[in-house]
């Protein structure tokens, strides 16, 4: 009579990731000293983001803050906000599911509609699905015989929290910040009883007013935030990334010392997983002397996280420019850093393209352009094949200068964080019922003729015999078997009157 110990617990995995893009707008209207925007700054913050069935619905605001110039050249700045709801569609959505959502400007543009500056950003999100299951699994069975094999089991615990990060320095002769824009990236998560310990740094870009002349004020500041989950503990791995929900940069001058001095605060909002991983022994095949077996599979994937690695790296070349720039052009200021990099071919290469806004005087008037600089990288000791990387980048540093007419050479720093995975896909039998009875053989001996790569245990159930019992009768073979041996299992049989 057949009787299975099956193992059963609830687990919570990633089921599928699904993207999309969306348009919003926010209308400014035009002052008749206005003549150009030389400047958008983009923030976005997802403050929804929820299943339904066949469909994943998410909200967000995005805060747009513009530098303008006006008919003589002087900047002044503007800022508007809108909130805004989209969806993706996607069959494999329910309302069980749970998503994560990470939100990202992909393109602004700027138009004149009417007597205002309608400013246009396409957003796009990042949606990762997650859904929460019930796992069986056999380890034991009497009756029959059970291939065990020591199988790690995985699920994905996901967190969420927020932290203030404040910071306060002197910037010399700075008389007005116009724009701020940061970049936060998370170097390392290490998971403690009940919370989960967030470091990383923020990357902060002001673009300023030195005089009468714009500039920029670059300032890295590290942070260090606890974010509470009940089911952290010791020992397990984790990642994260951040988010600026909210930025706010207050600047005061000091007239008695000649100084500006800078109050910066930010609301970081964390989104990441935990990867609780049991190791346990689990049925992979089995069989039975005496009856058939029906034996049902089960099959996950998952991702095995592994460490955070940080790499700082100096791009150059030639940078691409949305305008035309000659010698009669100053340069006077590098706004609006940002980095974007994905994995290529390769598991240690790296490509991607730094993006920033080039304010320049021409002709006696204040212009911009975005000018883009490609590269392509070599990270020595990120990956191994089979592994992937998930990254997130800042830049900082960039300089550029005028090759020729036409002709932009730019140089930056890069601060790039890359999460190693690894993909696992493992097997298990989560149930067995007993079949029909086996004919008794007639025979007193059985011959195996094994296959090149078997081993003890394939030669087993191919004889119908107990492993331990293989073994004992064919002491010489080793395994795996070549393909041209011969197994024989003699039976005992008893003499009838």
């Amino acid at each position: 009579m057949l009787n299975p110990t099956v193992v059963t617990n609830n687990y919570n995995s990633a089921a599928f990731r699904l993207a999309s893009q969306s348009i919003v707008e926010c209308r400014f209207p035009q002052s008749t000293d206005i003549s150009e925007i030389i400047a958008v700054s983009p923030q976005l913050s997802c403050v929804l983001s929820e299943a339904a069935a066949g469909r994943a619905n998410y909200a967000g605001r995005l805060v747009l803050s513009i530098v303008c110039a006006d008919e003589e050249g002087k900047l002044c700045r503007m800022q508007k906000g809108a909130e805004f709801s989209h969806s993706a569609d996607d069959e494999r959505l329910t309302s069980s599911h749970t998503l994560t959502t990470r939100l990202a400007c992909d393109k602004i543009s700027v138009r004149r509609e009417g007597s205002s500056f309608v400013v246009a950003a396409i957003v796009s999100a990042d949606i990762c699905a997650y859904i929460r299951g019930e796992r069986s699994y056999v380890t034991g069975a009497e009756g029959a015989f059970l291939n065990l094999r020591r199988t790690s089991f995985c699920s994905v615990i996901n967190f969420s929290g927020e932290s203030e990060v404040e910071d306060k320095f002197d910037a010399d002769s700075v008389a007005d910040i116009l724009v701020p824009s940061a970049k936060a990236v998370v170097q390392s998560v290490v998971c403690g009883t009940g919370e989960a310990e967030i470091n990383g740094e923020i990357y902060l870009s002001l673009f300023a007013m030195r005089g009468q002349s714009p500039a920029t004020l670059e300032r890295v500041i590290p942070f260090r935030s606890v974010v509470a989950c009940d089911d952290c503990s010791l020992g397990r791995q984790a990642i994260a990334f951040a988010e600026i929900s909210d930025l706010n940069v207050a600047a005061t001058v000091n007239e008695e010392r000649g100084k500006c001095e800078v109050e910066f605060t930010c609301t970081l909002a964390f989104s990441g997983n935990i990867y609780d991983v049991t190791e346990d022994d689990a049925a992979v095949d089995a069989f039975s002397c005496d009856n058939e077996l029906e034996l049902a599979f089960s099959d996950e994937e998952y991702e095995e996280c592994g460490e955070i690695k940080v790499y700082t790296q100096r791009v150059s070349g030639l940078a691409a420019t949305s305008g035309k720039l000659g010698y009669d052009c100053r340069f006077a200021a590098v706004a609006l850093p940002e980095a974007e990099c994905a994995q290529a071919s390769s598991p240690s290469a790296v490509e991607g393209v730094v993006r920033a806004t080039l304010v320049y005087e021409q002709n006696g008037e204040m212009r911009s352009t975005v000018f883009e600089l490609p590269f392509a990288e070599r990270l020595a000791g990120m990956a191994d094949d089979g592994q992937k990387v998930r990254l997130d980048c800042a830049v900082s540093g960039i300089s550029v200068r005028l090759r020729a007419e036409g002709e932009v050479e730019a140089e930056a720093v890069l601060k790039i964080c890359a999460v190693v995975t690894r993909e696992r896909k493992i097997r298990y039998i989560s149930s067995i019922v007993e079949g029909r009875e086996k004919p008794v053989p007639l025979g007193a001996l059985s011959v195996c003729f094994p296959a090149a790569g078997d081993g003890l245990w394939e030669a087993a159930k191919k004889l119908s015999q107990s492993p331990d019992e293989v073994a004992a009768l064919n002491p010489s073979l080793s395994y795996p078997l070549t393909g041209k041996e011969r197994i024989i299992v003699y039976r005992a049989r008893q003499a009838t009157k």
